[in-house]
């Protein structure tokens, strides 16, 4: 019994790195959003941070500002949306579709 509990701690242990290294992996990878015929483009990583804005001057209409906040929310979610997908993409290949709530 106790040599089956040493071989699951070490199997445990493993997965804990393996996570981690894919957590670092993640944060080093983005997705982007764009909204407006790309007006406005939204980068964010792997660890749903949003790590770039880009906003063309043709967007900007003083006028409009209402406008131009809209595009920059639906660019943003958008990117975050993505980041999301992503990561749940990449656990379900690391856990093999086990949904274990709080992993990520």
């Amino acid at each position: 019994m106790g040599m089956n509990m040493q071989k699951m701690m070490k199997q445990v242990q493993k997965m804990q790195a393996e996570m981690l290294k894919l957590q670092e992996e993640l944060g080093g990878r983005t997705v982007e959003s764009t909204a407006g015929g790309g007006a406005v483009k939204a980068v964010a990583n792997g660890k749903q941070e949003l790590v770039a804005i880009e906003i063309k001057p043709e967007a900007v209409d003083p006028e409009d500002i209402e406008m131009l906040q809209d595009l920059i929310l639906t660019a943003v979610n958008g990117a975050l949306n993505q980041s999301r997908e992503m990561v749940n993409n990449e656990m379900r290949r690391f856990t093999g579709n086990l949904n274990i709530p709080g992993l990520f």
